[in-house]
């Protein structure tokens, strides 16, 4: 896998579609500039393709497309004689510097043998896949997992056996609910003021909000932050988006690579 570029990106939250977040005084915080973190790590770098038989069951893979592949095709089906989606890549520019910025990344559901590869994607509805042809596209094993248990509100995150971290959260209200389902780390976000409502990090997830269709002018995406209230965790009082411990997220943020499949369970 190709190691997700050091370059710091300056964006806006609200366009990165961390709109679901917040909730209670964190509201007029929507549109909090974020920078691309240059601490992100990756997975082994060995290109590996995944297998029914040699695979253990704590491996996932992370599909990211080719530096050289501008624009990603994604079928419905490999039979489908044109993509019914196109995917720009990088999707996310550093106004400062247009060369660098946020490769698409996909988490690998299944592959073919013939040169195919099943991906989720970070669309609406939750749980959309589609196909992707395996030679534009880099594959990497990833020992990492992330559990979230919204009823005991809880966060676990595991590197093949171990556990590198549990603590406490925050989730959704019960009128703006987190989405349960299976899901990944899309992008990544260093805020300016790490006592801000998103803490110091804010990991941008593939899912949407079921209950809302958008928020402060984004798509209700769902995402994994600190916080400005540590009260606030164990609680259901967000509009869908996962709080965190600050020092937590901080640690893992150097650890984590994008396409990290986070499992989230009522």
């Amino acid at each position: 896998m190709s190691r997700v570029r050091a370059a710091l990106l300056t964006v806006l939250v609200a366009a990165l579609s961390l709109a679901a977040c917040g909730g209670g005084g964190n509201d007029s915080a929507a549109r909090v500039e974020a920078k691309r973190p240059a601490t992100t790590t990756a997975p082994p770098t060995t290109t590996v393709a995944p297998t029914t038989t040699t695979v253990p069951d704590y491996i996932s893979y992370i599909a990211t497309v080719k530096p050289t592949v501008t624009s990603i095709g994604v079928f419905t089906s490999p039979d489908q004689p044109a993509p019914s989606q196109q995917f720009p890549n990088p999707w996310l520019y550093d106004a400062s510097n247009p060369a660098t910025g946020v490769p698409q990344t996909f988490l690998v559901r299944s592959q073919r043998p013939d040169g195919w590869v099943e991906v989720l994607l970070p669309v609406r509805p939750n749980g959309s896949t589609g196909w992707v042809q395996a030679a534009d596209v880099t594959l990497a094993a990833n020992p990492y997992r992330i559990a979230v248990a919204l009823g005991a509100h809880t966060i676990t995150v595991t590197k093949a056996h171990d556990v590198v971290y549990t603590g406490p959260v925050a989730v959704g209200a019960p009128d703006t609910p987190t989405p349960t389902g299976t899901y990944y780390l899309y992008v990544l976000l260093q805020a300016p003021d790490p006592g801000g409502p998103y803490g110091p990090y804010a990991y941008g997830l593939s899912s949407h909000s079921d209950a809302l269709e958008t928020f402060a002018g984004g798509d209700a995406e769902i995402g994994i932050h600190g916080n400005d209230d540590a009260s606030a965790l164990g609680q259901s009082v967000s509009h869908g988006c996962i709080r965190m411990d600050n020092t937590a997220i901080t640690q893992l943020a150097a650890q984590l690579p994008l396409g990290t499949p986070v499992d989230v369970t009522a």
